[in-house]
């Protein structure tokens, strides 16, 4: 069905998270580079909502910061159950006309597509007054469940307050729930606390709605990884292993050979060309770009990176944010790159250093080079000609320029300009004391002994 009626969506977190034992919000925690919020807050966003509002209560400053204007802060302070969050909400959907999508933000990965089958189900003839999104895990644990008659629900129950044939039921309750904006405050304003915890829960809403003769329904997920929640550092490493190894499958169905997948890590919006090698122990971070035919060996770390078509790099290289690539361009064992562009077929293949300086195609950067970019106090530019040569363990102390086909000697600190096709050799007299060394030895073995 194509989706016409306005779409809000009510993120709850206002949780404090206590099992996390950490001063960053719940919620904040990343997975794949990314805070859990906002991969949930991408897949809602595909369904282009009209409002977004998140309700928070500990670490609300954290979570201004970091959503910005992107969605509407509703507080609860205290915290009463999981329908009175979702009250919170009212003001800022006052005058809102349509559907209400209501989230969690620890449960990350509900797809796009689950929860526009949420909002389809909403206005199918049968016309129900809320849908709940229900999965089948293999063990029941203390979900509460749905109880339903094919699709149509009979009767939610936390799993504190169910009978033991209630608990028999295998399909559980989400949380997750599409309620028409019209009817979800109404509701939500004659939902009780008498249960086992006192609190209002927002699944009594559903049976509010059956108790007046409404219909309401649960779309099951084949999935039930999707709405997995996460309330803990190991919870959350399961997260980032479940994401990590679809993201590696997905990768080697576009084409690209991961030698030892299990060991490959992706960030969030890492981006793979066809026919690229990445070997074991890579580490992606955010913002890498890698075209065609590109060769990654093992043991290197990319993060803020682009790399063109036919680029090498590593083992044991470091890609740092502003590092690019161009077609052919190589960096090899244990060379940093940060801030810097090697245009075609550069070279820095041992040991080099290289931040905010631009190589020229063709140059060739020796072994144990440093660019000295940072002064204490400011970034200066170095700039590499085409096809210069810069000989092993040179020191290059910005602001300078080296121009093409210039060569650069061993050993050399070039602190001026060099020309086109120079050669620059900067090195102190090379002192000869024949004899000297013996003298010394034999003397420090007197002493010694």
């Amino acid at each position: 069905m194509t989706q016409t009626t306005p779409v809000a969506t009510i993120v709850l977190a206002a949780g404090k998270g206590t099992r996390m034992k950490s001063d960053l919000h719940k919620v904040l925690h990343p997975i794949a580079g990314r805070p859990m919020l906002m991969h949930l807050l991408a897949s809602a966003q595909t369904l282009a909502p009209a409002r977004q509002v998140v309700v928070a209560g500990h670490g609300r400053d954290q979570l201004e910061k970091a959503l910005g204007a992107s969605a509407t802060i509703a507080v609860q302070d205290p915290q009463h159950g999981t329908a009175h969050a979702v009250q919170q909400a009212e003001a800022a959907l006052a005058g809102f006309d349509g559907d209400v999508l209501i989230l969690y933000g620890d449960v990350p990965f509900v797809r796009a597509a689950t929860m526009q089958a949420m909002l389809d189900r909403l206005h199918e003839a049968d016309n129900p007054t809320a849908v709940v999104l229900g999965f089948a895990p293999a063990d029941t644990l203390q979900y509460g469940r749905v109880i339903a008659d094919g699709d149509r629900i009979v009767k939610m129950v936390e799993h504190k307050d169910a009978t033991a044939d209630e608990r028999a039921c295998t399909v559980c309750n989400s949380g997750l729930m599409a309620v028409r904006s019209a009817d979800l405050f109404g509701l939500l304003a004659r939902v009780g606390n008498d249960n086992a915890a006192g609190e209002y829960y927002l699944p009594d809403v559903v049976n509010i709605a059956i108790a007046d003769g409404r219909t309401c329904a649960v779309v099951v997920t084949d999935d039930a990884d999707e709405v997995a929640g996460i309330n803990s550092r190991a919870e959350l490493a399961q997260a980032e292993a479940r994401w990590q190894h679809r993201r590696r499958q997905t990768a080697m169905a576009d084409g690209a050979t991961l030698i030892a997948p299990e060991t490959v890590w992706f960030a969030w919006d890492t981006q793979l060309g066809r026919d690229v090698t990445v070997e074991p122990n890579v580490v992606f971070g955010p913002g890498v770009t890698v075209a065609d035919n590109v060769t990654i060996h093992a043991f290197s770390h990319l993060e803020g990176a682009t790399l063109a078509s036919g680029v090498q790099i590593g083992p044991y290289a470091r890609l740092r944010p502003g590092a690019v690539l161009e077609e052919k361009a190589k960096v090899g064992n244990f060379v940093e790159i940060k801030n810097s562009t090697l245009h075609k077929g550069a070279k820095a293949n041992h040991l080099t250093y290289l931040g905010d300086a631009d190589v020229g195609a063709g140059a060739n950067i020796g072994a144990g080079t440093i660019t000295c970019n940072y002064d204490g106090y400011f970034k200066h530019k170095t700039i590499i000609g085409e096809r210069a040569f810069i000989g092993s363990n040179s020191a290059l102390i910005a602001p300078v320029k080296i121009g093409a086909d210039a060569i650069v000697a061993a050993g050399s600190a070039v602190s001026r300009d060099v020309g086109d096709g120079e050669l620059r050799m900067v090195r102190a007299e090379q002192l000869m004391k024949p004899g000297w060394a013996d003298r010394f030895h034999d003397a420090m073995k007197k002493k010694k002994g």
